[in-house]
């Protein structure tokens, strides 16, 4: 018997999870946090849903936070199987995993320190010893387009998905003795077209398909446009002597980011004085980790290698330290700050937002998601005021929204990847219930496909 089970990012867009039983032998693929409003985060706390100890390998699709972020509780609760993913992702992971865990670390130290009542404190979901015994799990590597043999009844083939460095799409073919089926796992898609990464591999023959929906009911503006809109916002906020606050994700957007920062700069739709920070100590080392896996560029890119780093330019300055990171507060106009997390709901970028947000000579520009209930979330949809550090902070800088750096395939994309083959159902994933995943339902279904979107923890059988 062969059962599939969702339990995270069901009906939702993050805490990426799922199990398939095969021969009483269970895999997991992907283990992610929940991110969102506080009410969101809150599961990640609560049980997976499955017995941790029991779970025999898991399968990683890449290293974003909601796809690997709860690796370490799994081990803490008695996971000791196999970690099995590429090499990229396995390096990624590690930086991701143990930045979460210091952050939640602080976190805990800050509501200590603020508790005046002797209230007990909530405790980080792990911690960095933690995280550090989860990386003993990760092995072997393997490369796109290899199959490797994962438990008794079950191989997996890791399909490039063009999302982030090293991501990967799962091919599953399950034998319980009985039958044979095809599963496959989409991950994250990429958005095709974009400067350092390839495309997505279409989606092979597959009976049944577990397929992401983040922008299942639209399509992104071009890149180009993109690109011009952000020097635009940067060359009008450098005119009124303002800083440009950039809330990026530490893997794959930071890059692309000061890749085109690079391009603008030496072609002139920047203004060349500019200074640039990446105020993100996981950015850094998530860039450090780029220049190591050209296996999985571009051959364009690869092509730009040759006559230097396009990720380096004038003015860029890398800040790891905290002292460097306060430094940037006295910068009264002229910089592009770059720094995390990407929906504003950690790390250092609230800091910058809270020195320049009340500023009309400022902007922030977003250029990625930022899910419901998250700060990023609320400045993007035109809240006069938002907290910060517990602190009332009015929005006046420029805010500019741009879509079209997106990391993940739009509806059109999603379509082209699956492609046309004969499926006997999909399951769509990973999407906004409302939005995305609905309006995916609908034109997959007007196709002729059966579509299911499955509940938390649901129990399905595969016939």
């Amino acid at each position: 018997m062969i059962i599939y089970s969702c339990h995270g990012a069901a009906k939702q867009v993050t805490g990426s999870c799922h199990l398939v039983t095969c021969n009483d032998r269970r895999v997991l693929i992907d283990c992610g946090m929940f991110q969102g409003s506080d009410e969101v985060e809150r599961a990640n706390a609560e049980p997976f849903g499955f017995d941790p100890a029991g779970i025999d390998a898991l399968l990683l699709t890449h290293a974003h936070l909601d796809h690997c972020g709860r690796i370490p509780l799994l081990v803490s609760q008695g996971f000791r199987g196999r970690i099995i993913t590429t090499a990229a992702t396995r390096e990624l992971a590690r930086v991701v995993m143990l930045d979460s865990a210091g952050l939640q670390e602080e976190e805990a130290r800050r509501a200590q320190r603020r508790n005046r009542r002797g209230e007990e404190v909530t405790p980080p979901l792990y911690t960095l010893d933690e995280a550090l015994q989860a990386l003993d799990f990760f092995g072997p590597d393997v490369g796109y387009d290899e199959t490797v043999p994962v438990v008794e009844g079950v191989t997996a083939r890791f399909l490039d998905a063009g999302h982030i460095l090293g991501s990967a799409s799962i091919l599953l073919q399950l034998d319980d003795g009985k039958r044979q089926r095809r599963m496959l796992f989409s991950g994250d898609l990429g958005n095709p077209g974009r400067p350092i990464l390839r495309d997505p591999t279409p989606a092979p023959p597959a009976d049944y398909v577990v397929m992401e929906s983040t922008y299942g009911d639209r399509p992104h503006r071009s890149v180009p446009d993109s690109v011009d809109e952000m020097y635009q916002a940067i060359r009008d906020t450098v005119n009124r002597r303002g800083n440009v606050v950039i809330p990026t994700f530490a893997l794959e957007r930071t890059q692309e980011i000061l890749y085109y920062l690079h391009r603008g700069i030496a072609s002139g739709a920047i203004p060349p004085h500019v200074r640039v920070f990446l105020d993100s100590p996981m950015a850094i080392s998530a860039t450090e980790i780029f220049r190591r896996h050209r296996e999985c560029f571009d051959q364009r890119f690869l092509d730009e290698l040759q006559h230097g780093d396009p990720f380096a330019m004038p003015g860029l300055h890398f800040t790891r330290e905290t002292a460097e990171s306060m430094a940037i507060n006295n910068v009264d106009g002229g910089a592009i700050i770059l720094a995390g997390s990407g929906m504003c709901n950690g790390g250092r970028v609230r800091h910058h937002l809270k020195h320049n947000l009340w500023r009309e000579r400022s902007s922030v520009v977003f250029v990625g998601y930022a899910a419901e209930g998250t700060l990023a979330r609320r400045i993007i949809d035109g809240a006069a005021s938002v907290r910060v550090f517990n602190e009332e902070i009015p929005v006046r800088a420029q805010v500019w929204t741009i879509n079209g750096f997106s990391a993940h395939a739009d509806q059109p994309s999603l379509l082209a990847w699956l492609g046309d083959a004969p499926r006997r159902k999909v399951f769509l994933v990973h999407g906004e219930y409302d939005r995305g995943m609905q309006a995916m339902q609908d034109v997959l279904t007007g196709q002729g496909v059966n579509c299911q979107l499955p509940g938390l923890h649901e129990p399905i059988r595969i016939d």
